[in-house]
């Protein structure tokens, strides 16, 4: 149940985020349509394409960690069989993983708490919030640290689910 509830979640976080490419993509066409068709270029759209694009690939992680999208390097696994396989990759969450994680929760955490207790803006034409960019990258770790934990529990419990969810 706790494996279903956060694969859910991730589903969840990275379909919902996965519409903002649109806004994006939007923002952008609009931007150089001002710009190129109309000359009269906008002073806001290229600060707020990069907080959409930051939004767009911080909250990614545990999405892409639950599909399995992230970096591997199976040099040395390829040739283990599964159970072996099973345990390096355990070995692999607890000794790399988990920590690099926590300290991105951690270092993210006060990131955020400073930058919200300042009001910090950008420096832009257009001063825009810069704490809600630094405060999903908090909620990003903590995404990205339940999947993990997400993970290791299929490891262990032999869960060769698919991860497209069937």
């Amino acid at each position: 149940m706790l494996i279903r509830a956060i694969d859910g979640l991730n589903e969840l976080v990275g379909r919902t985020v996965a519409v903002l490419a649109l806004g994006f993509a939007a923002v952008i066409i609009y931007d150089v349509f001002m710009r190129y068709a109309l000359n009269s270029p906008t002073r806001w759209a290229f600060d707020v394409s990069k907080q959409m694009f930051g939004f767009y690939f911080i909250l990614l992680g545990g999405y892409a960690l639950r599909h399995q999208s992230h970096v591997r390097v199976d040099l040395l696994t390829e040739h283990m069989r599964p159970g072996t396989r099973r345990w390096v990759d355990i070995a692999g969450y607890l000794i790399f993983f988990f920590p690099f994680a926590w300290i991105f929760f951690r270092r993210s955490w006060d990131f955020a708490a400073r930058s919200w207790a300042q009001g910090e803006t950008t420096y832009g034409a257009v001063q825009l919030p810069v704490y809600p960019l630094k405060a999903a990258m908090c909620v990003a770790a903590g995404l990205l640290l339940l999947q993990g934990i997400c993970e290791v529990l299929k490891l262990l419990f032999n869960r060769t689910e698919s991860p497209h969810g069937t």
